[in-house]
């Protein structure tokens, strides 16, 4: 979706991140009045656990934002060097990721895209979620196009998949399916393609995860596969709960 790069801000005399997007989006007609409006909601998130947006515009049909430079490194590079995590350190990852999520959707947004990529684990501090509205923005961008499906499928809500809606639980979902991959070292839903793990969200129940990892409580067990169910009313509400 975008290329980033560490910038300097000159006016303010620190590095930050400047995400910029791909040419291709400028296509879209709605992108890029929908990057604005989703890029002015995440600025109104303010939360330390939450990548913060300082800047936001459009050069030659290109979007861009300038967003907190965070040292340190994320939680797909945790997980590709660690394989599964620790309890404890999937339930503070886990914990961190809700305690941001809780703060977005106090203010209305909904991330939707949800994935160990845009959780950043900075080398201090909880960590942090970044990329908030992109996920719908990218939305009005046909998958031939990006050659993606919206969200990454792995992580992706069934509701989502089925009917592009999406309200907080969907995002409660995607933190389930991270759960379950830090607590067991795999995903849930594996396949040959995006619209073959899609379908399984949909249709199947994973393997339960003390089934890999007899170490794993059974109310975590319990936990993870309720904010992973397929039928959004049988999810948790909301973050808080």
């Amino acid at each position: 979706m975008a290329t980033v790069y560490i910038a300097q801000d000159e006016r303010l005399e620190r590095p930050v991140a400047l995400k910029v997007m791909h040419p291709h989006l400028a296509d879209s007609q709605d992108f890029v009045a929908r990057f604005r409006r989703e890029a002015r909601s995440a600025a109104r998130i303010v939360h330390p656990g939450v990548v913060s947006v300082f800047d936001q515009g459009v050069i030659t049909g290109q979007g861009f934002l300038v967003m907190e430079l965070i040292d340190g490194t994320n939680l797909r590079q945790l997980l590709r060097a660690q394989g599964a995590f620790t309890i404890p350190q999937a339930l503070r990852y886990t914990t961190d990721t809700l305690e941001a999520l809780r703060a977005a959707h106090r203010v209305g947004v909904i991330h939707r895209d949800i994935k160990p990529e845009n959780i950043l684990v900075p080398t201090d501090g909880p960590a942090k979620v970044t990329d908030f509205g992109l996920a719908r923005a990218a939305s009005e961008v046909s998958m031939s196009s990006t050659g993606n499906m919206l969200g990454t499928v792995a992580y992706i809500a069934p509701e989502i998949a089925t009917t592009a809606e999406a309200d907080a639980r969907s995002d409660i979902y995607s933190v389930g399916i991270m759960l379950y991959e830090m607590l067991t070292g795999r995903l849930p839903y594996e396949g040959d393609s995006p619209v073959s793990v899609a379908i399984q969200h949909i249709n199947s129940i994973p393997l339960a995860p003390r089934e890999l990892n007899p170490d794993i409580p059974e109310a975590l067990e319990a936990i993870t596969m309720k904010a992973m169910a397929s039928n959004v009313e049988q999810r948790y509400l909301s973050a808080d709960a």
